[in-house]
């Protein structure tokens, strides 16, 4: 006697990103773009709850960009901070050194 098995695998559900955006929104809140990441994943959460697996998706993918986006522009915003700041240091030593003055 011949039996066969069949597996049926269930595909993961779809990511929320979730503690992604709470982080963006508390860590990067540039234009409030975390606060939308934020709420693009609780919907995707409700919505993978009720089973709408292609709405969550959807929410999701909105939640990645958005947090993928504040992330880019917080470190673009770093980095012209840091530069500037050198800048700031580098010239003010400079002046310091041309005119030979001593606090």
């Amino acid at each position: 006697s011949q039996s066969t098995t069949v597996t049926v695998e269930e595909p993961l559900p779809p990511r929320d990103h979730l503690v992604w955006s709470l982080f963006t929104t508390l860590y990067g809140n540039f234009c409030c773009l975390g606060l939308l990441a934020f709420v693009f994943s609780v919907k995707s959460r409700d919505r993978k709850m009720l089973g709408d697996n292609n709405g969550a998706l959807s929410y999701g993918s909105t939640a990645k960009c958005l947090n993928i986006t504040a992330l880019v522009i917080n470190i673009v915003i770093i980095v012209i901070v840091v530069t500037v700041f050198a800048v700031l240091l580098t010239r003010s030593a400079h002046v310091t050194s041309q005119y030979n003055y001593h606090p």
